[in-house]
């Protein structure tokens, strides 16, 4: 019994550090994706999904690597993944087991470059048809702008530095660049570029309080968790959410603050001898406008993205309508709508106040008050 024991405790004692060891020599897998093409489809059938309602397509299809290494090489691959047609071309991801070096073949992704390229360009055609110069300036614009968030704003987040500062900074030389480039170097322009970052900053603001009072991670969705896991914990997350919420807000935003900038000058150069009062008046009045359908563009626009999480907490018996919302997933994107749609709401007022403060310089009006007061009721009739 004393001899059993003592192998025992000896095993305990000595037994981890060989685990440890064994898994310190184990050799990782190698794991590539290359371009492939299916030769031939040796077989297809339909079944179900094990303990689902759902039916499949299970394929044993040749297929012949495109790219890398194997270049040239003819291998069988089991797929379950999507349905393949002979010729097709896809994306092919190889494992080799470290362990013992045996390859596994699996279907990654169909290929969907060409696609993607035929609707560029098809959008970018039409710009330039429809848009003229314009278009071309926008087209220059929005190269700029992915531009900055390509080679700025993600090196720098990926480099440890704080999301919400880069996306602050990204966003204000997004919008300088993008509207000094679309609308060119004039009054006009500048004063719906100093709206627009009055504008961020204050949403930043608001958004930092939103994401701190509502106790939000950053981690609501599994990407975030894969992403903290690949880059070691060095990002933060709540810098990342509210960095989102500044760069989603932009494009709209550009919308807004360009649209009523050129509203004051319009009403300005019809009518030179009314006050600033009356041209805030009137510019607002189109700015309400402009707010009910932006406002209600961009809660749809939420809501189409989240449609499939809609429905899988629809389909949820065990859980509130409170529950729901409350849970960090749902809270965020309505953080997000929120925040996003406030700061349209106020970059209406922000950006008419200085258009009317920057673009109108008044001038004595001799005293033809009966004139004046003829051509606001001539504006009040057609609502300008």
């Amino acid at each position: 019994m004393k001899k059993t024991l003592a192998i025992l405790l000896i095993f305990f004692a000595f037994a981890p550090h060989a685990f440890a060891q064994d898994d310190q020599n184990a050799i990782p897998d190698t794991v590539t994706t290359v371009k492939a093409q299916v030769l031939n489809i040796e077989s297809s059938e339909t079944k179900q999904v094990p303990g689902t309602d759902v039916t499949s397509v299970y394929q044993t299809i040749d297929v012949q690597i495109l790219e890398g290494a194997e270049k040239g090489k003819t291998v069988t691959v089991d797929n379950d993944y999507l349905s393949l047609t002979k010729g097709e071309v896809f994306y092919l991801q190889t494992t080799i087991r470290g362990a013992d070096g045996i390859e596994i073949y699996a279907v990654s992704d169909p290929y969907r470059i060409p696609t993607l390229i035929f609707f560029v360009v098809l959008f970018v055609v039409l710009v330039l048809v429809f848009g003229g110069v314009q278009g071309i300036r926008g087209i220059l614009s929005l190269i700029g702008s992915l531009a900055l968030i390509t080679y700025v704003l993600i090196p720098g987040i990926l480099s440890g530095y704080s999301p919400i500062l880069l996306s602050l900074g990204v966003s204000a030389l997004i919008i300088i660049v993008g509207s000094y480039i679309t609308h060119g170097f004039n009054r006009t322009t500048t004063s719906a570029v100093f709206g627009m970052l009055v504008t961020i900053v204050i949403t930043g603001l608001l958004a930092y309080a939103a994401v701190h009072f509502a106790r939000l991670s950053g981690f609501a969705t599994e990407e975030t968790v894969y992403l903290n896991m690949n880059t070691r914990g060095s990002i933060n997350f709540i810098g990342l959410l509210l960095g989102g919420i500044l760069i989603g807000l932009l494009g709209i935003l550009y919308d807004v603050a360009i649209g009523q900038a050129i509203a004051v000058e319009e009403l300005h150069t019809v009518a030179p001898h009314l006050p600033r009062a009356a041209i805030y008046k009137r510019a607002i009045r189109i700015g309400r406008e402009h707010i009910g359908a932006l406002v209600n563009m961009l809660a749809i626009a939420y809501v189409g993205v989240s449609l499939p999480l809609i429905l899988l907490y629809a389909t949820s018996a065990n859980a509130s309508f409170a529950m729901t919302v409350n849970r960090e997933i749902f809270a965020t994107e309505i953080i997000r709508a929120m925040v996003g749609s406030i700061g349209l709401v106020l970059a209406v007022p922000i950006t008419t106040i200085i258009s009317v403060w920057f673009l109108i310089q008044m001038k004595e009006v001799s005293g033809d008050e009966e004139r004046i007061k003829r051509e606001e009721e001539i504006i009040n009739q057609y609502k300008i």
